[in-house]
C-alpha cells in the first residue's frame, strides 16, 4: 500500500514537497457558532456512507466538552453511536430511535388507553388496525417529535437515516403540520407543530464528500428541504484529502480533484461550510472524535500523509 501511494505511473517518485493545506473553515468554527445558543436541534443529513454518524458524534462530544447538556441520537438503522464513541463523557447521553421498539411501545400505549374500555371484539379490531404499516410511521414520528421538544432545554444532535428515509419522515411531519393547520384554522389558539420547530429552530448540517455523486445528491437533498420550508444551516465536507496535506503524489492528485467540488459548495451551495480532513486513523472513540473539531492548524499534523 505504501508503495502504491508513493508511486507515480508505477515507478517510485522522487521526494516532492507536500501540498499545503488549503484555507478552509474547520468544523470547530461551526461548533463554536452552534454553542452560542446554549440549546437546540442539530440534524446531520446526507446520503449513506458520507460519515454522518461520525460528524454527529464529533459535534456532540465537542458541545459536551463545553459543559452543555447534549442528547446524541440516531434514526439511522445502520448508525452505531456506541461503536463510534467507544466510551462516555460527562453531559452526553446517547439513544437510538429504533422503529421496532418505538412501534411496540406505541401499540402498548394505544391498547392500554384506547383499548382499555373496549370489549373483546373491539380490542381485536384495534389490534388488527395497529398491525398496519402506518403504525410504524406514527411511532417513529412521535419519537422524532419528542427529540425536537427536548431541544428546547438542551442540545439534541440527531444522526438521521440516509436521505430517502429522512425525507419520508419529513413528509410525515409535513402531513401532521397540514392537519393541525386545518383543524386550528378557525381558532385563535397558539400552536406549534414539529415542522414549525424544524423551520424555525433546527440547524440542518448536510454532510457530503468532495466527489461528484455525493455533491449531486446533497444538492438534491437541499432542494427537497427548501421545498419543505427548511433551509440547511451549513454543509460539512468530510474526509477531505485537500485539507490533509498529504505527501503522496497519488493522494495529492486526488486532493487537487477535490478543489472544484469544495469551491462549488463554498460559492454556490452553502451559506456556511466546513471541511474535515481525512485522518490517518479512523475517528473512533472520544479522543479521535475530538480531533475532528480541533482548529485546522492544530489538527493538521494528525492528517493522513
Amino acid at each position: 500500500m505504501r508503495r502504491l501511494l508513493l508511486a507515480v505511473n508505477g515507478s517510485a517518485s522522487p521526494a516532492v514537497a507536500a501540498l499545503p493545506a488549503i484555507a478552509t473553515p474547520a468544523l470547530a468554527s461551526l461548533v463554536d457558532e452552534i454553542a452560542q445558543n446554549g440549546h437546540g436541534l442539530i440534524m446531520l443529513m446526507g446520503k449513506g456512507g458520507v460519515g454522518k454518524t461520525t460528524i454527529a458524534a464529533a459535534v456532540a462530544v465537542a458541545l459536551a466538552r463545553r459543559g452543555h447538556a447534549v442528547h446524541l441520537t440516531t434514526s439511522d438503522p445502520a448508525g452505531n453511536l456506541s461503536e463510534t464513541l467507544r466510551g462516555s463523557i460527562e453531559h452526553l447521553s446517547v439513544s437510538r430511535i429504533d422503529p421496532h421498539a418505538e412501534t411496540e411501545r406505541y401499540r402498548r400505549e394505544v391498547m392500554e388507553t384506547k383499548g382499555k374500555k373496549l370489549d373483546a371484539a373491539g380490542r381485536a379490531l384495534l389490534e388488527e388496525d395497529l398491525r398496519s404499516p402506518c403504525t410504524e410511521e406514527i411511532a417513529v414520528f412521535q419519537a422524532f417529535s419528542r427529540a425536537i421538544r427536548e431541544a428546547g432545554r438542551k442540545f439534541v444532535v440527531m444522526d438521521t437515516a440516509p436521505t430517502g428515509h429522512t425525507l419520508l419522515l419529513l413528509d410525515a411531519t409535513g402531513a401532521y403540520h397540514r392537519e393541525v393547520i386545518r383543524q386550528m384554522a378557525d381558532t385563535q389558539m397558539h400552536f406549534t407543530t414539529p415542522k414549525m420547530q424544524l423551520q424555525d429552530q433546527a440547524k440542518v448540517l448536510i454532510v457530503t464528500l468532495a466527489e461528484t455523486t455525493p455533491v449531486l445528491e446533497a444538492t438534491g437533498l437541499q432542494a427537497d428541504l427548501r421545498r419543505a420550508g427548511i433551509e440547511p444551516w451549513a454543509w460539512v465536507i468530510n474526509n477531505s484529502l485537500c485539507a490533509a496535506s498529504s505527501r503522496s503524489p497519488l493522494l495529492r492528485q486526488r486532493a487537487q480533484n477535490e478543489q472544484g467540488y469544495i469551491a462549488t459548495v463554498a460559492r454556490q451551495l452553502a451559506h456556511r461550510y466546513a471541511v474535515v480532513p481525512l485522518l490517518a486513523e479512523d475517528p473512533v472513540g472520544v479522543a479521535h472524535l475530538e480531533q475532528l473539531t480541533m482548529p485546522a492548524v492544530a489538527a493538521e499534523h494528525k492528517a493522513i500523509r
